[in-house]
Parts: structure tokens; C-alpha cells; sequence
């Protein structure tokens, strides 16, 4: 158990310092701003379907359930429990999820297979920083699409409960929005989109921190990139209880 806890601590300090380097770095000039580019139509752009497909059917599901848990009444709180469970927590989360299992892992196959092809000592051998040229550019863009896609699934996830509620539900269009604008606020839209900044920057930070660690030839990158999913994930639920009460504080 203390062995546990000593070797968490120290990839806890090591997540602490790679941020540190990654924004100092970035800052630096000249900036790489052609691979952020590619990185965010990479990154983002590409998790589109597989986001917006999970928060279609996900409040296509609430609205059945909410229908079937409250009989009568659940179907006039379709659009209020639809819309706030979406924004608040299921939105950002799912999202955050699948970015971490689909982006998460590239990053760490693609920096982990540099590293044990020794191309990441070339970059270094070649006075460049490996932190600017890989990971600077990698959790940008994950920074920027992460809260993007957060709000189309948030989207994308009302008007899936929508479908349901018109075509299983008997209910009009203006009926079910008519709820969804009465339940939510600004602050429940923000608070969403607001955890999906914390969801990117873990996601990217664990993804490079893994990949740029790997050893082992191919054996060791998939245990990296296992190993990135896995505390992606953790990392995202764990942080989504605190941040959520920090969010209600407000």
C-alpha cells in the first residue's frame, strides 16, 4: 500500500511538472501553430461522430427512462430532466470519456512509438524541445475541441430526448422546449462546459505524460496506451465529483 501510494505521488508530480513545461514551452516563440492546426482538425474533427452519436441515443434513453420511472407525470418533466442531466454532467462526461478512450490512446500509441523508436532523442539530439514539438500542440487542441464537442453533445443530446418525445410520447416540439428553457439556466450551461476545460487538460496531460514514459518496444506502448485509458477515465470521474461542488458553490 505505501509503495502504491509513493509511486501515485510521484506520477502526480510528474503530470505537475510536464504541465509546467508544456505551457512554458508553448509560450515560447516561434510557435507551432501549423501542427495545432492539423492536431484540432485531428483530434476534434475526428471524435465528432462517435460524441455526437453517444449523446444522441444517451438523451434519447433519459427521455424513455424518465417516461417510464415517473408514469404520468414523467412525461411533462421530460424536457426539464433531459436537458439539465445533458448540460450538467452527462454532456461533458460522456464526451470527456470517449475523447479520453479515442484521443487519449492515439496520443499515447503515437508519442509512446516515438520514443521507443528513439525519434524522440532525435528531436532532442536536434535542439528542439520534444515537450513543444509533441505535447504543446496535442493538449491545445484538446483544450480548445474537448468544450467544443461538449456543447454539440449537449445539443445533439437535447434533441435526441426531442425525438423521443414527439414520436414515442405524443408530446409537440414547443411543449418539450418550452420545459427545456424553463429548467436550464446559464449557470447549469457553463458549469458543463466550464468542467470540460479540467476533462481536456487531465485527458492530454496523462495521454503525453504515458506516451513520452514508454519502454519496451511494442509491448510497453500498449501497456501505456491501457494505462492512459484507464486513468483518463479515473481521472475524469474522480474530478467531476469535486469540481462539481465547486461549481455549486457559485
Amino acid at each position: 500500500m505505501v509503495g502504491f501510494l509513493i509511486q501515485a505521488l510521484e506520477h502526480i508530480g510528474g503530470l505537475g511538472l510536464l504541465v509546467r513545461d508544456t505551457f512554458r514551452q508553448g509560450l515560447r516563440r516561434p510557435r507551432e501553430w501549423r501542427i495545432c492546426v492539423e492536431q484540432l482538425h485531428h483530434l476534434g474533427v475526428g471524435s465528432t461522430p462517435i460524441v455526437l452519436t453517444t449523446a444522441l441515443f444517451t438523451g434519447m434513453v433519459l427521455a424513455l427512462q424518465t417516461a417510464a420511472s415517473f408514469a404520468v407525470f414523467g412525461k411533462f418533466l421530460i424536457g426539464d430532466v433531459v436537458a439539465l442531466s445533458i448540460t450538467r454532467e452527462l454532456g461533458p462526461v460522456l464526451s470527456a470519456l470517449m475523447i479520453g478512450g479515442r484521443v487519449g490512446a492515439g496520443i499515447t500509441a503515437e508519442i509512446g512509438s516515438m520514443k521507443v523508436t528513439e525519434q524522440v532523442d532525435a528531436i532532442r539530439a536536434l535542439a528542439a524541445d520534444p515537450v513543444k514539438k509533441l505535447v504543446f500542440p496535442k493538449v491545445l487542441a484538446t483544450l480548445i475541441m474537448l468544450p467544443v464537442l461538449t456543447i454539440l453533445a449537449n445539443f445533439v443530446g437535447i434533441l435526441g430526448g426531442l425525438l423521443i418525445a414527439c414520436t414515442e410520447l405524443n408530446q409537440t416540439p414547443e411543449f418539450y422546449m418550452k420545459h427545456v428553457r424553463s429548467a436550464l439556466e446559464v449557470h447549469d450551461i457553463f458549469s458543463g462546459i466550464g468542467k470540460s476545460f479540467f476533462f481536456a487538460l487531465f485527458i492530454s496531460v496523462i495521454a503525453c505524460y504515458n506516451g513520452l514514459r514508454a519502454a519496451g518496444g511494442a509491448d510497453g506502448v500498449g501497456r501505456a496506451t491501457t494505462q492512459t485509458v484507464v486513468a483518463a477515465s479515473i481521472a475524469v470521474l474522480v474530478s467531476d465529483f469535486f469540481l462539481t461542488k465547486l461549481f455549486l458553490m457559485f
